[in-house]
């Protein structure tokens, strides 16, 4: 059985055009009609002018693809291809197995090892080449100028500059004597500015280093006990404590009483510092280099520091050895004993007799000379 696949038999001989015809014109069938140019070579059926297979046996005409004999390029060809498809298979599967069980073999890099430089031998500087890159030394610190020039940092002076306060001078005022030779009351005000104790902080750590019993209430005309507070809240420093005193309303506004301190051993002071939230007592500064504290005010071992002010500020610092004075020459002596003596409570501490008023210290600060 033939099928349209198989390659059909050469033709013997090709029919030729019947004779006689003229022009090459194909020549009549005896009903009139054209006569076929072409047929089939397997089965003599008709083939039309540009028909390439049969219709009846599906073979190739004379001059199709399927009637021309192949040639050896045509096997070449194919076998090639094949033979790369085969080669290209086995090189897929052998790195696929290569792949799975082999191991990659790390790649080794040798890097050349540079000897550093001696300490000693100097770095002889080269000169650079006009419009070449510098390349740095290995081992050689390197400096690359910068495009763009940096703006230069201002000088700011190490040690500022800082105006010193004006000394304060106190003038020296002789203190009265009254009746019973107690100290008689007496307020001065300065007159410039320049005479006002200078105000002073809550902190200053350059004052001395007080023990906590170092303070005690100096009470020489013996007022009851219950009249003061704790002399050491005063020292303690915290501002918002201190030693309070009873104003008596049968001698109000004044007063006979102080705070001392004790500093163990005589220290030269250059000032006193005082905080109070009862501004407006008048106080003195006296001090003591006895052996043991004088039990009276009128005691001939207290010395006058400074002379009896009232100030009207809750922060002051004495500077009790500015000027020359005779108070100014007694301050520059060593005290063991130093009272803050209080004369008179401002008007507002008086109170009444039914609620008496108080006057308070809340800090006491003694700074040494320099």
């Amino acid at each position: 059985m033939s099928t349209a696949l198989a390659d059909p038999p050469a033709a013997t001989t090709e029919q030729q055009p019947p004779a006689g015809a003229s022009g090459g014109a194909p020549a009549s069938a005896p009903d009139g009609s054209k006569a076929p140019t072409r047929t089939c070579a397997n089965c003599g059926a008709p083939l039309a002018r540009d028909q390439d297979w049969c219709l009846q046996c599906g073979a190739g005409a004379p001059d199709s693809l399927s009637s021309r004999t192949p040639s050896w390029r045509s096997a070449a060809v194919i076998l090639t291809t094949l033979a790369v498809l085969v080669a290209g298979a086995a090189g897929a599967a052998y790195a696929a197995l290569s792949k799975e069980t082999g191991k990659a073999t790390p790649a080794v890099t040798t890097v050349a090892r540079v000897a550093a430089p001696a300490a000693s031998a100097p770095v002889t500087p080269t000169t650079p080449v006009p419009g070449a890159t510098p390349t740095p030394k290995i081992g050689a610190p390197t400096t690359i100028k910068p495009a763009i020039p940096l703006p230069k940092a201002a000088k700011i002076p190490l040690t500022p500059s800082i105006t010193p306060a004006p000394s304060v001078k106190l003038k020296p005022i002789t203190p009265i004597t009254g009746a019973g030779g107690e100290p008689a009351p007496t307020t001065s005000t300065p007159k410039s500015s320049k005479e006002t104790p200078a105000p002073v902080g809550e902190a200053h750590p350059e004052a001395l280093l007080l023990d906590t019993n170092a303070a005690q209430t100096y009470n020489p005309y013996n007022y009851p006990a219950t009249n003061f507070g704790d002399p050491s809240l005063a020292i303690d420093g915290d501002p918002t404590t201190g030693w309070t005193a009873l104003v008596e309303p049968s001698v109000a506004p004044k007063m006979a009483e102080g705070l001392v301190v004790d500093l163990n051993t005589p220290r030269k002071l250059s000032a006193v510092a005082l905080l109070t939230s009862t501004p407006g007592m008048t106080m003195q500064v006296y001090g003591s280099s006895a052996a043991t504290l004088p039990t009276s005010i009128t005691d001939p071992a207290w010395v006058a520091l400074t002379p009896s002010f009232a100030e009207h500020k809750r922060h002051v610092k004495l500077k009790l050895a500015a000027g020359h004075g005779a108070f100014a020459l007694a301050a520059r002596r060593a005290y063991r004993f130093i009272t803050l003596w209080i004369s008179r409570a401002p008007a507002a501490s008086v109170g009444t007799p039914q609620a008496p008023g108080h006057v308070t210290v809340d800090e006491l600060e003694l700074f040494p000379t320099a």
